[in-house]
């Protein structure tokens, strides 16, 4: 439901009579209890709106002019955005206006950090934008270190070093399972390979004995 405090105030006052029909002091304890915030339909609480919420009016047919209530609902889709400094996709509900927001904002991260907490109206919203903020001021809290350009090539020597290492070990669990032959192993070295897609010796002596 859609309706700010003022018209919630408004309406509840129109129903009453007027204020002077209010006692002393009811005006504000009524003002007190009705939220400062656009109270928002349970569906929002659990995505990402950017504001746009279920909407009433009335339908009015051509000839007669005869109206009758009906409703507009946002149109919420599920998408997975990305977060840069969780390193991985959030799964949530959004609203097309909200998707728009975010692309505006230069993505999800970005769209949580700008937004005000006064117009951030669901409970989902409010949580990520806590935990984003935490996490960028943590990140902010580390040093930054540079590397040479001589320590970065030997990085990169490891890290080649490293993927050599784990295709010997794949290399050597296919041979214990498989039984593959030396000239196999070499093949796959001068064709650059694991050795995928190459049968054992074993296969193609009994191809050529049913032959």
């Amino acid at each position: 439901m859609a309706f700010r405090s003022k018209e919630m105030m408004k309406k509840i006052v129109k129903n009453i009579g007027g204020e002077k029909n209010l006692a002393s002091g009811v005006k504000q304890r009524l003002e007190k209890c009705i939220p400062k915030a656009k109270v928002v339909m349970g569906r929002a609480q659990r995505g990402l709106f950017a504001g746009r919420h279920i909407q009433f009016g009335n339908r009015v047919s051509e000839k007669g002019g005869n109206t009758s209530k009906r409703t507009w609902k946002p149109n919420v889709q599920e998408k997975r955005l990305f977060s840069y400094i969780l390193d991985r996709q959030i799964r949530v509900k959004v609203t097309t206006h909200a998707l728009r927001c975010i692309d505006k904002a230069g993505g999800i991260d970005e769209y949580l950090l700008k937004t005000p907490y006064h117009e951030m109206d669901t409970e989902l919203g409010l949580f990520w934008k806590a935990k984003i903020e935490k996490l960028y001021e943590e990140l902010g809290k580390m040093e930054v270190v540079f590397f040479t350009p001589e320590e970065e090539t030997k990085l990169e020597e490891q890290f080649k070093e490293v993927k050599l290492e784990e295709r010997a070990a794949r290399r050597e669990a296919r041979r214990k399972m498989y039984g593959w032959s030396p000239k196999s192993e070499l093949k796959a070295d001068s064709e650059g390979t694991d050795g995928e897609g190459s049968l054992p010796t074993d296969f193609h002596e009994g191809m050529v004995a049913n032959a």
